[in-house]
Order: C-alpha cells, then structure tokens, then sequence
C-alpha cells in the first residue's frame, strides 16, 4: 500500500507539471534550467545528504557488492543490445541500443528509490549510477561518434553527482569520528535534497507535456519500452534473488534498471544528425508507460 500511495503521490505531482507547461507556465527554456538545477543542485545535495550515517561493516560490504553487480548489470546491457534490435532499421537500432545502455535513473531513479528505501537507498542508489555513466560516456556515446579515454574520464570524473559522493564520502568519515558538522551547512543541503522528488517529477510532467499521443502506438518503441521497463528488470530481479543478495542491494538495482530512456539520447541524437523524432519519441513513450510499469515492479520487490 505504501509503494501505491507514493506512486499516486508521483502521478499526481507529474499531471501537475505536465498541466504548467500545457498553460505556458513552464516553457522550454524554464524545463531546461530546472533540469540544470536538478542535475546539478538538487541531486547532489540529495546524494549527500545520504552519506549522513555512521559507517558499519554493513554498509561498506553493501556498497562494494551494489558497485560490481551495477557494473555487471551495465555490462550485460551491451551483451543484450547484439541481439534484441536486430529486426528493425538500422537509423532506429541504435537509438534502442543506447537508451537500453543508458535509462533515466539518475534523475527519475533516485527520487523513487529515495521514497521507497529512505537515505540509505540514495547512498546505495547513487554508488549503482557510477557504473552507468562510466559506460553513458563510454559504449554509449561510441555508437554516435569516437570517444576520447581522457575526455570520458575527466567527464565521469567531475560530473557533479560524482563530485557528491566525494564530499558524501569525506562526510561519512567525519561523523564516524563523531566530529558534528554544522547545523547551518547540513540543514542547508538537507532542504535543498528535500526537493529532488517534487522537482524533478514536475520537470518530467512538463516533457511529456509535448507529446502527441498518436505516437504512442509506434511498434518499435513499445517493443524498447517492454524489453526496458519490464523484461530487463524482472529479469535481474531473478537474477539477483538466486543470488541472494540483501533485498535493498536487489530493490536498488532493479529499480534503476525498470527506469525509462534517458533524455541523453534525444540531445545525442540532435547533436550528431539521427533521428531525434525517433529518439524523443522513445523518451515520452517509455516514460509515460512507465508510469504504469514501476508501481507493478515495485510490488513485485517488496513480495
């Protein structure tokens, strides 16, 4: 009952943004600025603000395991891409390659995980992502053009959530000394955490604000959204449970892997001549079917 009340809660903030920017009160350019702050604000005050909790061997163990078996699970993403996409035109695969290796996790994922699993699914959520954007900027950006090793690194390196698990990190250590940090910094970031989920969910209500719901039945896309948002995740979910890993390593996991494309693929798309229609068509579609589909993977964890 309580995954249900959030997601009534999560549809209800979305119609909100979506109903904005239908009168024009969130334009373009306000959704653009709000996903800045959001990916470059909000984010990481909320990933650090996940940090603040006393380190246990547990917690050190769950970290370490939740990195590799992300890191696995983005590895199989490109293992999958060889064979899923094979029937459909060429312009078509590989934007279905990339948004399979790249989903809307970080921005979408952690909010749900924050209200499913509280802070300490953010800090384990926020660890799983560090793989994703190794391989966003790596085999992801390859299928539209050559990467550069150095620029990849330096791009993961300073992305500004990766920049929060640093100070998250530092932060953990300090107050496992039980040396307090200040009231007026920690509040600060706090609040500002506090608003991940109400502000990015109005963002993404805005997006699909642009679509034009004829195109929700284009085949291709419907077949991406079921392999992504439902065979992927149930499959790991399998996976991971005969494995028998602590439930909120699978839960973290198969959350982020039942997440929607990421709008990346529709900038990528723009920037190197693809099909961009295409491409944005797979973000609103996706996104939008997966309003229905991560309720059911929700119940799905919590049994």
């Amino acid at each position: 009952m309580t995954v249900i009340n959030f997601q009534l809660q999560i549809f209800i903030i979305i119609a909100c943004g979506y109903v904005f920017a239908k009168k024009g009160i969130i334009n373009l350019d306000i959704r653009k600025k709000l996903t800045d702050i959001v990916i470059n604000l909000i984010l990481p005050c909320a990933i650090i603000k996940s940090f603040s909790m006393k380190v246990t061997s547990e917690i050190i163990r769950d970290t370490i395991i939740i990195f590799f078996v992300s890191f696995a699970l983005q590895l199989s993403y490109s293992i999958l891409n060889k064979f899923l996409y094979c029937r459909f035109d060429h312009s078509k695969v590989l934007i279905m390659k990339y948004a399979t290796i790249v989903s809307n996790a970080a921005f979408m994922g952690l909010p749900i995980i924050e209200s499913v699993y509280g802070a300490q699914g953010v800090l384990y959520g926020s660890i799983a992502l560090i793989p994703l954007r190794i391989f966003m900027w790596s085999s992801g950006l390859s299928l539209f053009t050559t990467t550069d090793r150095k620029q990849v690194f330096k791009t993961i390196a300073l992305h500004p959530c990766i920049i929060a698990v640093y100070i998250g990190i530092i932060i953990m250590g300090i107050e496992s000394m039980n040396i307090v940090i200040p009231s007026f910094i920690s509040s600060t970031v706090n609040t500002v955490g506090g608003c991940l989920t109400a502000i990015s969910m109005i963002t993404i209500g805005a997006i699909l604000s642009d679509i034009k719901w004829f195109e929700l039945l284009d085949k291709s896309a419907l077949y991406y959204s079921a392999i992504r948002l439902i065979a992927i995740p149930v499959l790991f979910f399998m996976v991971l449970t005969l494995l028998r890993l602590n439930p909120l390593v699978i839960g973290v996991n198969v959350l982020l892997a039942a997440m929607p494309a990421g709008s990346t693929v529709a900038m990528l798309a723009q920037k190197y001549d693809k099909d961009v229609i295409y491409a944005s068509k797979i973000v609103i579609i996706s996104t939008v079917l997966s309003l229905i589909t991560l309720p059911l993977i929700s119940l799905m964890i919590s049994r």
